[in-house]
């Protein structure tokens, strides 16, 4: 298995950072567009549906009419229409609603485990604003620079990686605290402070490298905290859906890493974060 991870890891690794940087905005789009699919694809084992066919319905049609109703031309994405931003507010907003349904399960599944309909609903607010989100950074100053957002999104990028290695080596060492046991016993509070000093650390280094500006030290600092809990927060989230659900992996498309949500999950969450605060307060 872990040979598996190490060769998908090889080969994922450069495709992303190619597609992240060389795409043109148009591709880019349909890139993304597809990737959410997927997850929706995924997403679609969570919701009880007789058919999950049927089941991609639903999130087609929304995934469809955001891209008909609001722009995606470059322009409008860097200027941050009315409502891209609407859609980064509703991304945060549900993130700290899901982050206590994490938190608090297994007793916060009654109010929505049997529901069908939240299930539908709460994957259009994981998918949707990560859909747009990583395209409103792609598209930062892109006219005069068309790489400076492909570097924003790949800070985001090391930062949850950073987030990930700092939580596992942390929490391994020092971990006592259970975050929350019921949805992902190995993760703790140690595991959290770990990772997030790492990430700050490569947050710092990685915009001095990359010549990605922040109004000041304190906004990197607060942005790289809150983007890392928020990845951590993306993480349980699933973790919790797919142990109501009673599923392992979400699929199983990527070798050795399970499927594309499960390599998402914390981006889901930190994309829609760190363009929120970025892209507010920067």
């Amino acid at each position: 298995m872990l040979k598996q991870r190490i060769i998908t890891a090889l080969i994922l690794a450069p495709l992303v950072i190619a597609g992240i940087f060389l795409l043109p905005f148009p591709a880019f789009v349909f890139a993304i567009a597809a990737i959410t699919m997927v997850g929706f694809w995924e997403w679609t084992q969570f919701v009880d549906a007789k058919s999950r066919w049927g089941a991609m319905l639903v999130p087609a049609i929304a995934l469809g009419a955001s891209i008909f109703f609001m722009p995606t031309d470059v322009e409008s994405l860097s200027s941050l229409a009315l409502s891209h931003q609407y859609m980064l507010l509703l991304g945060g907003v549900w993130w700290l609603g899901a982050s206590m349904l994490a938190i608090t399960y297994p007793s916060s599944s009654s109010l929505w485990s049997k529901a069908t309909a939240l299930k539908y609903l709460f994957g259009l607010l994981t998918l949707l604003p990560f859909f747009w989100s990583i395209l409103m950074l792609r598209a930062v100053n892109y006219a005069e620079s068309p790489y400076h957002g492909a570097k924003l999104v790949m800070l985001v990028c090391f930062l949850v990686w950073a987030a990930d290695t700092g939580a596992y080596f942390s929490g391994k060492r020092f971990g006592k605290r259970k975050m929350a046991p019921a949805v992902s016993p190995n993760k703790t509070i140690e595991g959290l402070v770990g990772g997030a000093v790492l990430a700050v650390l490569v947050t710092w280094s990685g915009a001095a490298v990359m010549d990605i500006p922040f109004v000041s030290l304190g906004s990197l600092l607060v942005i790289a905290v809150l983007t890392v809990i928020a990845s951590v927060l993306g993480d349980l989230v699933e973790s919790m859906f797919k142990r109501a659900s009673g599923i392992k992996d979400s699929g199983s498309i990527l070798p050795g890493h399970g499927g594309v949500l499960d390599r998402i999950d914390s981006l889901t969450a930190a994309l829609p974060i760190f363009a929120l605060l970025y892209l507010w307060l920067v």
